[in-house]
This record gives structure tokens, sequence and C-alpha cells, in this order.
């Protein structure tokens, strides 16, 4: 299940969603969070890099130095060109560059068949440069393909040329464990990007106009969430006369609403992967698996949960939210609001949503679904094509976008155009964090800036850079929304269990590989479709819970978990 690029596509929302663009943070690493160019994606601000570019790595060519070196590079492109770009044309001056552009489209699946294409043709560039939520290398990718040896290990380039990448390595150990194979060998470097809101996915946003309006409290627990839906049902809260409104609703698999709701059951996770003192185990087969699963049964029996919310995609939740005759949605398990309510709404529909902290549940447990937001895999790779000077000078370039100049200038763009320094009395998007920087958004009727690379150089952003990105104070204003973000995941951090299973760090052993990903497959899809037909009643939690259970350790669970406890036995421990 791909939930990595949770940035709201919908054309209903689109439109006012440009001008978001240039101020949200939501680099999701699915996140997560997406735009339609690189150029134009600013979902995240760097933080922590050093200012000074590496010794003998950040310097502009001298006047008069040998030819530039050729590399031909692989490269996701929008509407502007790269080849034309003024980071690209930076960068070529800086490290006495010339590119050659081999370029795709951001559609994730043409994107992957060309990258197949020219990988088993033969015909493949000297650097691939990627995006992670457009397409990247897989682990399993860089596995095969760095021991048929067509990609180079960077290693030593790296210990050689990228001090700053070398010290990423160092002091961030998920990142390093996304890096490093278990052979020891790096075949690919991921992007570091800790979107803070984008680690917590699976928030509920409800209607607080409605909570007001019908003299209700923020839910706390299952039952007063059970009570509020009933209130938003019943008590006409759109003042409408009519009985339109929906409760609670999401859009299947890219929002689902099971998360948020199990949660206060048992932890939730779409890998339904738990860790007990060290120990794998699943959790969909657990009793209280079974009670949060009757508890949601309850909600859609009684019509409170939308039943297109359980399949429908994003587009139609927008459509949903942004109903045009009254707003009729009471709430909606999703990232953030904008994914189903245009900005700047005329009834200010986009304003009355507000997060709904964990709901503790009858165990007295609180959860809330965690995920490392920096996606697992290689954007950054190098193919034995690459000239030995191809390989210094890419690799150089990448160790630039690892500073805090380079990050800024690759992923914002110009100074005075695209970004400014902060400015007395500007706010940091976290409390106590120094501002660093303020991006300029892009007046109506400007010129396509072609100033930057957008998602494509978004290499290092590390929370605490994202931190420092000034924000207005207003969270319920476009130009405040990432502070609103940032607010509602502060009542969500902390509610993970203190054992994760670290999915997004462990590599599976690659003889066991296609073992296991069958089994993810078969297992994920049972549990999936038979959580549903719990929920829609197909299914009786009391009366088929058993052979329900039988049914999965049939696909072997066994071997799955052992699998996975072996992958998770071999990662360097944080």
């Amino acid at each position: 299940m791909n939930r990595t690029s949770s940035v709201c596509k919908s054309p209903s929302v689109v439109l006012a969603f440009v001008v978001v663009l240039t101020l949200l943070l939501a680099g999701c690493g699915s996140t997560s969070e997406t735009a339609t160019t690189p150029q134009a994606n600013a979902t995240a601000a760097p933080q922590g890099a050093a200012t000074t570019a590496p010794q003998g790595a950040g310097t502009t060519a001298p006047q008069g130095s040998s030819a530039a070196v050729k590399i031909t590079a692989f490269a996701p492109q929008g509407d502007q060109p790269l080849a034309t770009n003024s980071f690209t044309s930076l960068v070529e001056q800086k490290f006495n560059i010339k590119f050659t552009w081999q370029t795709t489209t951001f559609d994730s699946v043409s994107a992957h068949e060309k990258r197949q294409i020219a990988l088993a043709s033969g015909d493949y560039p000297d650097l691939f440069l990627l995006i992670p939520w457009v397409d990247q290398f897989s682990q399993l990718d860089l596995l095969r393909y760095g021991q048929q040896r067509v990609l180079i290990p960077l290693n030593d380039l790296i210990d050689q040329y990228a001090p700053h990448v070398k010290d990423a390595l160092a002091k961030y150990p998920y990142f390093k464990a996304q890096a490093v194979a278990p052979d020891g060998k790096i075949y690919g470097i991921p992007q570091l990007i800790e979107c803070y809101h984008c680690s917590y996915i699976d928030k509920l946003w409800i209607n607080s106009a409605w909570l007001k309006k019908l003299n209700l409290q923020m839910p706390k627990t299952p039952d007063d969430l059970k009570a509020v839906l009933e209130a938003f049902k019943t008590k006409d809260p759109n003042g409408n006369g009519k009985a339109d409104e929906v409760p609670l609703s999401g859009a299947g698999t890219d929002d689902p609403v099971l998360p948020f709701l199990m949660d206060p059951f048992i932890y939730y996770t779409s890998d339904y992967l738990l860790l007990n003192n060290g120990k794998v185990d699943i959790s969909a087969n657990k009793p209280e698996y079974k009670q949060g699963l009757t508890y949601v049964r309850s909600l859609y029996a009684e019509k409170l949960i939308d039943p297109g919310g359980l399949t429908q995609n994003r587009d139609a939740l927008g459509k949903l939210g942004n109903t045009a005759s009254a707003n009729v949605l009471g709430a909606a398990t999703v990232l953030h609001p904008y994914e189903f309510v245009a900005a700047n709404s005329p009834d200010g529909r986009d304003k009355q949503y507000d997060p709904v902290p964990p709901l503790t549940g009858p165990n007295g447990t609180a959860y809330a679904t965690y995920r490392y937001p920096s996606a697992p895999g290689g954007t950054f790779v190098l193919t034995n094509k690459a000239s030995k000077e191809a390989q210094i000078a890419a690799v150089k370039l990448l160790d630039y976008m690892f500073t805090e100049e380079g990050q800024i200038r690759g992923h914002f763009g110009e100074e005075g155009v695209d970004w400014r320094k902060p400015q007395p009395g500007d706010k940091p998007v976290e409390e106590g964090a120094t501002p660093l920087l303020a991006q300029i958004p892009a007046k109506s009727g400007d010129p396509p800036r072609n100033t930057n690379w957008g998602a494509m150089a978004q290499y290092f952003q590390p929370k605490a850079f994202r931190d420092s990105w000034v924000q207005a104070v207003d969270i319920y204003s476009q130009e405040g929304y990432e502070r609103r973000l940032q607010e509602a995941t502060h009542l969500y951090d902390g509610h993970a269990p203190k054992e994760l299973y670290p999915l997004w760090a462990v590599w599976i052993d690659p003889a066991a590989a296609s073992e296991a990903a069958t089994l993810r497959t078969n297992i994920e899809n049972y549990i999936g479709q038979n959580s549903l037909q719990f929920v829609t009643g197909s299914k009786d939690p009391d009366k088929d819970w058993d052979a329900y259970v039988a049914g999965l350790d049939k696909l072997n669970v066994k071997r799955y978990l052992e699998i996975m406890q072996q992958a998770y036995d071999k990662m360097p421990k944080q």
C-alpha cells in the first residue's frame, strides 16, 4: 500500500492549492507530499546542514579550467526544462559539469517503466536523480543491480568527496540504515526528509464549528466520538433543514478510516506488524483487533461512516468536502484538511476543521500510527557508465545538496525571488527554533519560475531544519497552514508504542525477498479484505473470527514473521 504521496491531488482543490504549494512544508516522503513539478514542489524546508560547501567540493570551477565533465542524468521533468533551470546552470558552473538530460514525467507508472527499460536494455545513464514519490530504486533494485555491478558503490566516493553526506550518515541512524545495504555498501542515497506532520499520517480532522453549534466537546474516547457522530447525523449542524450530513468519511486506501478508529484498541499499521520485547508479531489476529473491528462495525451499521469512505479515492472525498450547496462533512481521516476542502472556501469551511487527539480506548491505550517520513531506497544512483571524473563531480554535487546553502538553493530557488531571509517579527513553524528562511509565493500572473530542482534536490531536511521555516501565526490562513499541521502533530507525537517495527529501515535478505513479497501481499490483502467484510457486516466478528484467524494462519504468517524477524535482527540498533 503506497501512501507516501499524501498532499492532496484532488482537482476540486488543486486551484486553491497552487498558492499553498509554495508555502506548505509537506514533503513526505510518503509521504510524503507532492506537487506537479519539481520546481513547484516546496513541501519542506531544510535544516541543520552546514552552511559551507565541503573543502575541494563546493568551489566554483576556475576560469580556464579543463573541459566540463559530461554527465548523462535520468530525471523526472515538469513543464520547465531542467536544461535551462538556473540551479542546473549554477551547479554546472560550480562543479564543472555539463549535463545531458534523459527525462521522464511525474507519472509514477511511466517513470518506473522507462527506468526499467533503460536498465534492461543496457542504455542507461551515468546518473539517476529521482524523486521518491515518483519513482526510485527499491532496496531490492539496489542490491540486484549493485551485485550485477551496474551500480557503483558510493562508499569511497563519500569518504573522499562528500563530508556532509558522511556526517549525515553518522548523525541520523535511520538514514544510515536506509542507505547502507547488508553487505556494507552504499549503492544509492535516499532523501533525508523528516517531515514532522508526515510522521503521523492517520489524523482525524473534525468540524469544530459543528461541535460548537451543538454544544459538544472534543471527543476523548471511542464512545465520545460515536456520540458526536450521532449528533452530526441527526441534529442538522449545517442548518439547511436537510438530513444531508455525512458524519465521517475517508479515502479508501489513500486515507483510510481504520487506523485512527482502531488505534484506541490496538496499534494499527498498514503492514500489521508489531514489536514486543524485540520479537516481531502481527496485530490482526489479536483480541484487541477484533474489539476494534467490532467498534468500527457499530459506526458503520448506524450509518455514521460514509460507505464511500472505505473505497473512494481522494478526488471523490474532495468532491464531498467541497459540496457547493452546503458543508455536509463532519470529519475525515486524512493527513491534512486541504485534501478534502479547498483553501479559501467562500463559506470559510476550510477553517472549520481541527485535529482530534488520539482517543483513549477501553484498555487505556491511546495510540497514534507513526511512520518515519523518509522513504527507503535510492534517488541518487551512479552507474558503471559514469567516468571517474563524472563520479567525483556528481558526488560533490550531492554533497552540496547536503549543505544548508545547497539545500536551500536547490530545493527553494533564488534568494529574493523564491525565498528571503528572516525579518524582525518572523516566527518559525516550531516554537523555540531559530528562523532561517521564508518562502516568497508567486503572484497571480507571474511567469513560471525555473529556478530550482524542487523535490529532486530535497536531500537534507532533518526536522530541525524544517522547524526553522517561517510561517504566519494565523494557523487558519494559507500562509500559516504548515503551522496548523505542526500544532496538530504535537497532539499525536508520543502516542506510538515504545517499540516499533522499523519497516522503513530493514533490508530483506535477497534470498528471501521474493518469498517475503509474496507472503506480504497475500497476508495484507487477506487482512484488508476481511477487515472490510467485518466492518460492513458481510462477516460477523463474533461468529466468523475463528475461521478468519485460521485462514490467516494458512497463509504462512509464521514464515513471514520469521523473515521479518531476521531482517530486524540484522539491522543496526538505534
